[in-house]
């Protein structure tokens, strides 16, 4: 239809003449409520940008010390178990003071047994390693364990 004709229709009908495809020969067009098609299309892409938002994880931290007493690490244990099961990852860094540095074997060993203890929802993700005076190790939630409460 030419573009006078199609121009005259959407003005009678008191709505705008929208092109949807200007590359198709013919270019396409379509009469819409230009305000409503504005409103509606800003609609969805806050929707499409809040699904995008809740998909990504953050890295969640913890910090510890080599020698932890039994409940702390229960308690940051739980912390963990909560973080990987929202779907997050974390990053477990060891600190070390003073001379605890020559007891390295310690840390890694704490690493371990949280590795152990969230083996069934988490997956190691980076290695320990030592950087200065802490060691460092990222752990992410198992594929298909995410988003599961206990």
């Amino acid at each position: 239809m030419p573009l006078k004709e199609a121009l005259r229709i959407a003005s009678e009908s008191g709505l705008d003449l929208l092109e949807v495809s200007a590359t198709a020969k013919p270019p396409v067009c379509k009469v819409v409520d230009y305000s409503k098609y504005k409103f509606e299309r800003a609609k969805k892409d806050k929707e499409v940008r809040k699904k995008q938002r809740q998909s990504q994880s953050e890295i969640k931290e913890l910090k510890f010390r080599p020698k932890i007493e039994e409940h702390d690490y229960l308690v940051k244990l739980k912390h963990i178990r909560r973080f990987l099961l929202d779907g997050d990852k974390v990053k477990l860094v060891i600190r070390y003071r003073g001379r605890e540095i020559v007891f390295q074997s310690n840390g890694l060993d704490l690493l371990n047994k949280i590795l152990t203890d969230v083996d069934d929802i988490a997956v190691m993700e980076k290695k320990p390693e030592t950087l200065g005076k802490q060691q460092i190790m990222v752990i992410a939630p198992r594929p298909g364990i995410d988003k599961i409460k206990e």
